[in-house]
């Protein structure tokens, strides 16, 4: 017997090869792309046979009679008795246009190419996915009355399965096998999906709840049905060499059909967790239209997508759950009569498909038959950083600048952005203090006279040049810095870039938002991220970024600064609570205005409350002695509870002071603030009068 067969080193394909193959004089040519003739040489091994008995075919399932030259199908033409055609997409999250090319076209080359070859038999592998969402018990001999696919695999295998109805020239035969599983022996499988989503589900439920308990699980009117692979592969190769059977169709199913809840039982009980009962009906609420149109949105799958990563399900799979469909199989029955061939019933061979499952595709770190290990909470270090900031902050009441020496004296200081007035005068504050000073710029020559002045004054201090927008850069000048000093206490991320712009008038500037982040957010926590380890290799470290009042009022005209410094304090945030136990404080500076440069081309601002350089320094100082978690203005703490409390309220004034105040631009500059088109709005801010007396 002559076979050819497409898919042969596929799942079911390569069970199917193995039947063929125990068949006396049986020879198999399998379609084999180029460079994957490795997938042909490894089965071959596996069933321990030649390269005269399974031979390659090379071809393509792309192309026009799947790529066969003329010299390949003359040495075929006549002598094939079986065409199987079991290569496809069998993956319901890839893309239509994929599915509909490799399933339906594909198809249709295949048949064609069974004609051209004078086929005895094509033998063509569908699926259940044929009868769509079809609501009732579908037969064997229905097709066209199916409707209502509500994912491309399913509609995609109902059009592959019209072709070879409608188009193939030679005898052929179809079979619809359902969601195929594991080895009823030995649990083998390539790939964990279908059902085997629900797998990292029952783990998590094994690890969480003693088997004793039952749990309920949501009902659904959709039915599962699952055969394994070993099933389909017996049931084809029996069937296809019965005579008299052209043109029929065969269901390979089980003739139990299971809902999801049953399903969740059988495998819970087979993993060793608690059994599941069936608990409240949701279909009622999948079946309702707003509930279904909702679902389709893509925002919202995106989001439910998120929800389900973990677990790594696709969300494609809540198109499949309400499936409601049985499926009549009395023809495979009748042709199996005889056979000993028999779908074996799921509850004796699902803990082999579970300890398979576990063993071979489970993440490697799953714990599987271990007991869950807790981790101990160290509570020490919080003990010891409560009496430390209490002891320190009573001592910055009394003697600011004792306690700062205490806090700074013998400890190496990085500080970005030092050539600023704060970074400068904090510098020198800390040199003063006994501290050993590292600032950076992108032009060492804008710090040489800070250095030197620290210097004359008889303090510690080294400049070096360091592009914070340049992740080479911030990772040349951490590596300099560590070798040159051995470590580093204190980090204070200063450098930072504002931008007061409309986002109406920023459409076309998103370099804007991008210059913004690369310089305020990850130019600042590479260089966290390159001090950090050996900050915990010393068990202490501090961590200072400076950030905005702004991300606690919202003020319009910043969307990009306060994006990146939103940004930031999610990070420092974060790191807080994963370092903490390892004596390593992260400290968030919420600065008002301060009277900068940075501010100074923003004319309106030279009428609103702003700290003076050295103000800023205090606050710095006073969060390197106190460590707190934020230090902020009254006005922040108010504003981040007007957000939350009355949030509509906090919208109206701040847009109103938005509408009322003009966009303004720096004495004799350009119009930066505005887009190509719009004209410059006049600074003609006046300043409050003020009441005497």
């Amino acid at each position: 017997m002559q076979y050819l067969v497409t898919g042969a080193t596929g799942f079911i394909g390569r069970f199917l090869v193995e039947r063929l193959l125990q068949r006396e004089d049986a020879t198999v040519h399998a379609l084999t792309r180029p460079g994957s003739e490795y997938k042909l040489e490894r089965l071959r091994a596996q069933l321990g046979v030649g390269a005269d008995r399974l031979q390659a075919v090379h071809g393509d399932l792309q192309k026009p009679l799947l790529g066969l030259d003329e010299d390949q199908r003359k040495a075929l033409r006549g002598r094939l008795d079986h065409f199987f055609h079991l290569a496809a997409i069998y993956d319901i999250t890839q893309d239509a246009a994929r599915q509909h090319e490799s399933n339906v076209e594909g198809t249709r080359q295949a048949q064609e190419l069974a004609f051209d070859l004078q086929t005895g038999c094509f033998q063509y592998a569908s699926s259940i996915a044929v009868a769509g969402a079809w609501s009732g018990t579908f037969t064997e001999e229905m097709f066209g009355e199916a409707s209502d696919f509500p994912n491309p695999y399913l509609l995609t295998k109902h059009e592959a399965e019209r072709v070879v109805r409608e188009e193939c020239r030679v005898p052929y035969r179809i079979y619809r096998p359902s969601m195929v599983v594991g080895h009823s022996e030995t649990g083998e499988i390539d790939k964990a999906d279908g059902p085997y989503y629900m797998f990292p589900v029952i783990r998590m439920l094994r690890k969480a709840v003693p088997p004793s308990l039952t749990l309920p699980a949501p009902r659904t009117r959709g039915l599962m049905n699952l055969v394994p692979v070993d099933f389909v592969a017996d049931a084809m190769d029996w069937i296809a060499h019965l005579s008299g059977r052209d043109g029929e169709t065969f269901f390979l199913t089980d003739s139990h059909h299971y809902g999801v809840h049953e399903l969740l039982h059988i495998f819970s009980h087979a993993a060793g967790g608690p059994s599941i009962s069936a608990g409240p009906d949701v279909s009622p609420l999948l079946d309702n239209r707003a509930a279904r149109g909702l679902l389709e949105q893509p925002a919202v799958r995106q989001n439910l997508q998120r929800l389900l990563n973990p677990l790594g399900i696709p969300v494609e799979i809540l198109d499949l759950l309400e499936l409601p469909t049985r499926f009549d199989n009395r023809n495979t029955r009748e042709a199996l009569t005889g056979s000993g061939i028999e779908v074996p019933a799921l509850e004796s061979y699902a803990g082999r498909l579970w300890r398979y499952w576990r063993d071979h595709l489970a993440p490697a770190d799953s714990g599987e038959g271990k007991a869950i290990q807790l981790g101990v909470p160290d509570v020490i270090p919080h003990v010891r950083r409560a009496v430390d900031n209490s002891i320190a902050g009573l001592r910055y009441r009394v003697t600011p600048q004792r306690a700062l020496r205490r806090r700074v004296e013998g400890k190496v200081v990085v500080i970005t952005g030092a050539s600023s007035d704060i970074g400068g005068g904090l510098a020198r504050r800390l040199a003063r203090a006994g501290a050993t000073i590292a600032v950076t710029a992108r032009s060492i020559e804008k710090l040489q006279d800070l250095v030197d002045d620290i210097r004359s004054e008889g303090g510690s201090a080294h400049a070096y040049r360091c592009d914070i927008a340049d992740p080479d850069s911030v990772d040349g000048f951490c590596r300099q810095v560590l070798a040159d000093h051995g470590q580093v206490d204190i980090l204070i991320n200063n450098a930072g870039r504002s931008i007061r712009r409309s986002i109406k008038r920023s459409f076309d500037r998103y370099h804007d938002y991008e210059r913004t982040m690369q310089l305020n957010y990850f130019g600042a926590i590479r260089m966290a991220m390159n001090l950090l380890p050996q900050m915990r290799e010393r068990r202490g470290g501090h961590i200072i970024n400076v950030s905005t009042v702004g991300v606690q009022n919202a003020p319009p005209r910043f969307s990009a600064y306060l994006g990146s410094k939103f940004a930031l304090e999610g990070w420092t945030m974060a790191a807080a609570t994963e370092f903490v136990h390892e004596n390593i404080h992260f400290s968030l500076v919420n600065y008002p205005l301060v009277r900068t440069p940075m501010i100074a081309p923003t004319k309106i601002y030279d009428y609103f409350p702003a700290l003076s350089p050295e103000q800023a320094v205090n606050w710095l100082c006073e969060v390197i002695v106190k460590r707190p978690k934020r230090k902020t203005t009254p006005f922040g703490l108010f504003s981040v509870f007007m957000y939350y409390a009355f949030p509509k309220t906090a919208e109206l004034i701040v847009n109103t002071g938005y509408q009322v105040v003009p966009e303004t631009f720096g004495k004799g500059r350009a119009d930066n603030n505005t887009d190509a088109g719009h004209q410059p709005v006049p600074d003609n801010v006046k300043p409050l009068k003020r009441k005497s007396g």
